[in-house]
């Protein structure tokens, strides 16, 4: 492009869909945000709402690995992966376990370091440009069991902090709401959380007040060009045009994207979660590594996520999965009220086989992409946002977008 774009065409209404809309609007653009659902409907409304930094790690690891091996055995496992999957879920798998090495691992840990280290900043910079968020200070609170892995703990943390993040962390006395079943306990200080779902709508709300438009029920077709340039045409509904095009559908992103050039394999790593209520009330997120359970204050109550389920992004609600997070979840937590179990939820998280998001140009000029963030989408979206907003204005891709390449092949 030889020109700033006046129109930007953003496919997708999560968190990272709308943060590159409303950082477009900072920069001059007018912006039409097309969505399949509606806003938040995918993953950005379920997470366990952890603004975490810190814990911002690439997922392909050993130890994750050999969890997801075993996981094929018990699909009650916190991870699990489709006994028979599809050929893009086979070939993300085969390229999970190429990825899964200690060296790639800290390579893709240097690599998401600079985003973490301005990832709150970010959340920051909306609220003080008008979005009506609230974000908590918080430690994050993590319990262990005699039999879990507190060294591999340590180590995770260690990495983060060698590789640039900020990680302060200690070991405290095991307090409420852990149970006698937990032995140890440390504290992640410097984090936060938020409710994602409000956090979503007020970008949303944003975005809208500030003249940008939102479609909801609008599912992307095809991306290319048309007689006024740029265009994306939807199942229902005219052509949208703009000057470029930014696709930021997490799971479905293949959908799309191969078409564009994006070499990635994306898939669903699909979490559930569900709202509690304890004894007493949280104050602060909590973390089981153990069962891989995050429990985050939530409203009037406590949200309990977990489980990564490699299937297709479009399973059924599965009962059985969120069952197994409340079996493991409830004997390290005092006073958890079964009976109390509401807002029942699934979604698909985005996951790339060397654990780090594409984010950047494609081979059509003039569309860009930003996704596959895994777990981390919510902490890394308005980071993400800012610095493809940056690159889509100014053509200029900013330093720490180098390792996210859309067309880089994570399978070799």
């Amino acid at each position: 492009m030889t020109r700033e774009p006046r129109h930007v065409i953003v496919v997708g209404a999560g968190i990272v869909g709308l943060s590159c809309a409303w950082y477009l609007q900072r920069r001059g653009a007018e912006v039409t945000v097309l969505d399949r659902s509606g806003v938040a409907a995918g993953a950005s409304w379920g997470n366990a709402g952890y603004l975490a930094p810190a814990m911002s790690v690439p997922l392909p690891e050993p130890a994750i690995l050999k969890e997801g091996l075993r996981g094929l055995a018990s699909p009650d496992s916190p991870l699990s992966i489709d006994p028979r999957p599809s050929r893009e879920a086979a070939a993300f798998v085969a390229g999970f376990a190429r990825n899964s090495t200690a060296r790639r691992w800290e390579r893709g840990l240097r690599s998401l370091a600079p985003l973490a280290a301005r990832a709150l900043a970010a959340f920051d910079e909306l609220a003080d440009g008008g979005v009506a968020l609230e974000t908590h200070d918080a430690p994050i609170r993590v319990g262990l069991r005699p039999q879990d892995d507190a060294a591999g703990l340590i180590h995770e943390l260690d990495a983060a902090r060698a590789a640039g993040q900020v990680v302060d962390y200690k070991e405290v006395p095991v307090a409420a709401p852990f149970s006698a079943l937990v032995a140890t306990s440390y504290e992640v200080a410097g984090q936060r959380f938020v409710d994602p779902g409000r956090v979503v709508t007020a970008l949303a709300d944003a975005v809208r007040a500030d003249g940008g438009r939102i479609v909801e029920g609008a599912a992307a077709r095809t991306i290319g060009f048309g007689p006024r340039g740029l265009q994306v045409d939807t199942w229902a509904g005219p052509p949208h045009v703009g000057d470029a095009v930014v696709l930021a559908t997490g799971a479905w992103i293949p959908e799309l994207g191969r078409r564009l050039g994006v070499r990635v394999p994306v898939v669903a790593g699909r979490g559930y979660s569900c709202t509690v209520s304890l004894a007493e009330p949280l104050r602060t997120p909590v973390y089981l590594p153990g069962v891989r359970v995050a429990i985050t204050p939530y409203r009037d109550g406590a949200r309990l996520a977990g489980t990564m389920e490699i299937t297709d992004r479009d399973a059924p609600f599965r009962e059985r999965r969120l069952t197994a997070i409340l079996d493991s979840a409830e004997p390290l937590l005092d006073g958890l009220d079964r009976g109390s179990v509401r807002d029942r939820w699934v979604g698909p998280r985005p996951l790339t086989p060397d654990g780090l998001p594409v984010i950047g140009r494609t081979r059509v000029p003039g569309v860009y992409v930003a996704g596959g963030h895994g777990m981390w989408g919510l902490t890394l979206g308005p980071i993400t946002g800012r610095l493809l907003a940056d690159l889509v204005v100014s053509g200029t891709a900013p330093a720490e977008l180098a390792p996210f390449d859309p067309g880089r092949n994570p399978l070799r």
